[in-house]
């Protein structure tokens, strides 16, 4: 009885006829980076970016908004971006809980990020974004209302960094790119190893002629493997 139910198990675990066979290392991160430059990061850095998400697997991380810094224009632009979403965050208080999930986006093939931030009143803030491997860098960050920006992706330090290429609309098939002046500038995001399953995220906004406008920084550990 016992082998019966071993062989059923076994069966069903098996690929079907005409079935899709989905990789079981996701490498399109990797394939942005220089083979040197990959084994530069560390080894949960590489494990993180290259784990499959497809069939409805989600990657948990919670932790804590560590430091919170915002200009008088930054928290303009963030209220301001109210309106399309709110893709930065709007709170400037640190040691906040944060919570943030990785899915795979099964419309287009990327990936759906999505951060939330615990708030001392109200509602937590909830931002979604989605990352897609196309364009002229090989990966966009999508925020809604059809804006997108293309990233660059580096390995500085053993750091994981994206930045801003370009910013642009994308209206049907039609892409219209922003002019510098209606943009706030450079974003660079950082993803640094801390030790123990757990990592450092840096999120930066620097305009060229103001400075820099946000600064976030927030630790996280993986919620389960």
């Amino acid at each position: 009885m016992k082998t019966n139910i071993a062989l059923r198990a076994d069966y069903e675990d098996r690929p079907k006829p005409g079935a899709e066979i989905v990789p079981a290392v996701d490498v399109r991160f990797r394939a942005l980076l220089p083979d040197g430059d990959w084994a530069k990061l560390p080894p949960a850095i590489q494990r993180r970016f290259s784990k499959r998400l497809a069939n409805g697997a989600t990657s948990v991380y919670v932790g804590e908004v560590r430091e919170m810094r915002v200009s008088r224009l930054g928290w303009l632009l963030t209220q301001v971006l109210r309106l399309i979403g709110g893709p930065l965050p709007v709170s400037i208080s640190a040691h906040a809980p944060s919570i943030v999930t990785v899915t795979e986006d099964i419309a287009t093939g990327g990936q759906i990020w999505t951060r939330l931030y615990v708030r001392s009143n109200g509602f937590p803030q909830v931002i979604h974004s989605s990352k897609r491997f196309a364009g002229p860098t090989g990966l966009e960050e999508y925020i809604g209302f059809g804006i997108g920006m293309g990233l660059t992706i580096n390995v500085v330090n053993a750091v994981l960094v994206f930045r801003s290429a370009n910013y642009f609309v994308q209206l049907g098939k039609w892409r219209i790119p922003l002019p510098s002046w209606v943009t706030p500038g450079m974003i660079t995001v950082g993803h640094e190893e801390l030790g123990n399953n757990r990592f450092l995220f840096t999120l930066e906004v620097v305009h060229p002629r103001f400075g820099l406008l946000v600064r976030q920084s927030a630790a996280f550990r993986e919620s389960h493997q």
